[in-house]
């Protein structure tokens, strides 16, 4: 328990639901939709640390903030994206997850500004006590309730703070440093030099998006990435929808996508060399003539190792090719007062630096888990499926690919959960848990080179080196494993006696109304 902050204690029976969604952004809001399509009747509360719903997509707000990938495989599977931006930006998504909330009725079971500190499994019962943190009345207190199933659906990004490395000499820097993902909306680069210190999927956004107003953007990068060009609008797409019912062409539409980018995906890894060829080519031909590619454009890794950054329409591109942007490719010595000094002696003058140095990790929101009194280690625990751990009853979590489309695996973990919860229903079992093999050897959780990644890894769980302890980056795969294959391998399940299940204790509606950000 956190200290200094109150417990609220009663003598009455725990609220209880049937399922508790722990966060309200893309998956939690998808997780609650695919539970009322699939298993109407389920109880369930969402829970959300903020006070809006939108997750990712509320809390970034810089200066072009924008999709990394295609709207028709980020979009949810059971309702259409039918905006004609296919690379949308950030405030078309938390729109769309909004609108998705409302017209389901989702945004009634939200609670805000409460965030899971701790959930305690009681096998006896077969149910979670989960205390949260609530803070929307201006005092921290926790609070508690009760579930028959936990699914985290919040992400793996740490909210409270991004990662930025030490730099030498930053207090004397005498402008302004800033980090994304915490953009002060009084921020005015109108006119201003800047520097944006990064070479990811961030950097490549801020950079187009600031260089319309700033006086120059020069993104400064230690090394490079991958930086791929695709079109901000997907004609295809348009001209299916004048032609198909609009379930169908966005059906189409994103089977197409998801084609494209695993064909993509297969060719980096079985022939990088030609995946180098033609990622380096397509950004020869959209900057200058004598343009330092290979300084600036090309990294030391194979495609894939990191994911590649998505560009639309080339707008990094052309601000480079406008002269409004450029490329410096060093290490950084120290700031200065005036701007930063380089390992190479070269100094650059700003106003402003952004440091889009990366992101902090942390596995389910920082939330304890305690199975019959005893806390889980998650470093000791296997991911099963990429979706529920070993040796951890009724609980489920959303972790997206790394290299495809986020809600391509929320929706197939959603549509797995319904499975095992109405299988569970169907057999009058009220738990189930993976039971670990041991023969499976360990591997880290995720196979992803990127830095931020890399950092975290010793935090997070296992998986395995085979099915279904492997965690899969293939979506195509995970559509034969994930929806067509049986809830019951590897899972262990069990009854309670009826007599010792506590009494629910039902709450009137209008105790689940969010509280307005």
């Amino acid at each position: 328990m956190s200290e200094g902050v109150a417990v609220v204690t009663s003598t009455e029976p725990l609220e209880h639901v049937d399922v508790l969604i722990v966060g309200a952004g893309l998956s939690g809001i998808g997780a609650a939709a695919h539970l009322q399509r699939e298993l109407p009747g389920t109880s369930y509360t969402i829970l959300e640390s903020r006070g809006a719903i939108g997750g990712t997509w509320d809390l970034f707000r810089y200066p072009g903030i924008r999709s990394d990938s295609d709207m028709y495989t980020l979009g949810y599977r059971f309702r259409p994206w039918t905006a004609d931006k296919a690379i949308a930006d950030g405030e078309s998504i938390r729109e769309y997850v909004r609108d998705t909330a409302r017209e389901g009725g989702i945004d009634k079971r939200i609670r805000f500004h409460h965030r899971v500190v701790r959930a305690d499994w009681d096998s006896a019962t077969a149910r979670w006590t989960v205390t949260a943190e609530r803070t929307d009345d201006g005092s921290a207190r926790q609070v508690q309730l009760t579930c028959g199933f936990l699914f985290t659906c919040s992400g793996y990004y740490r909210y409270d703070e991004g990662y930025t490395p030490e730099f030498a000499g930053t207090e004397r820097f005498a402008g302004r440093i800033v980090h994304p993902q915490h953009w002060p909306a009084d921020l005015d680069y109108a006119g201003k030099r800047v520097i944006v210190i990064g070479s990811g999927a961030t950097a490549v956004t801020l950079v187009p998006a600031m260089a319309e107003q700033a006086a120059h953007v020069t993104m400064l990068q230690r090394s490079p990435s991958y930086v791929v060009s695709l079109p901000g609008v997907d004609k295809l797409a348009i001209g299916l929808r004048k032609v198909l019912p609009g379930n169908l062409a966005y059906a189409v539409t994103r089977a197409k996508n998801v084609a494209v980018s695993t064909g993509i995906y297969q060719l980096s890894q079985r022939r990088p060399k030609l995946a180098r060829k033609l990622i380096r080519e397509g950004v020869k031909r959209q900057l200058p003539p004598g343009y330092e590619v290979d300084v600036h454009f090309k990294p030391a890794y194979n495609p894939w190792d990191q994911r590649l950054c998505l560009v639309p329409d080339g707008d990094l591109f052309r601000a480079i090719r406008h002269g409004k942007a450029s490329v410096v490719t060093d290490h950084i010595k120290t700031f200065t007062s005036t701007g930063i000094e380089l390992e190479s002696g070269r100094t650059l003058d700003a106003d402003i630096v952004i440091t889009a140095t990366g992101l902090n990790l942390i596995a389910f929101g920082g939330m304890q888990l305690a199975v019959d009194g005893e806390d889980v280690s998650l470093p000791d625990t296997m991911a099963y499926k990429g979706l529920m751990l070993s040796g951890v009853p009724n609980f489920a979590y959303v972790v997206g690919y790394t290299n495809a489309s986020w809600t391509l695996k929320a929706d197939l973990v959603c549509e797995y959960v319904c499975r095992l919860l109405r299988h569970m229903r169907e057999g009058g079992f009220d738990s189930c848990v993976p039971e670990r093999d041991p023969s499976v050897a360990e591997e880290p959780f995720l196979d992803f080179a990127a830095g931020y990644v890399l950092r975290s890894l010793d935090q997070f769980p296992k998986q395995g080196s085979k099915t279904p302890w492997r965690l899969r980056q293939n979506y195509l795969r995970d559509v034969i494993t994930l929806r067509r294959s049986p809830v019951t391998d590897s899972m262990r399940f069990s009854r309670v006696t009826r007599d010792e299940l506590p009494r629910k204790r039902e709450v009137p509606p209008s105790a689940t109304e969010p509280a307005r950000a």
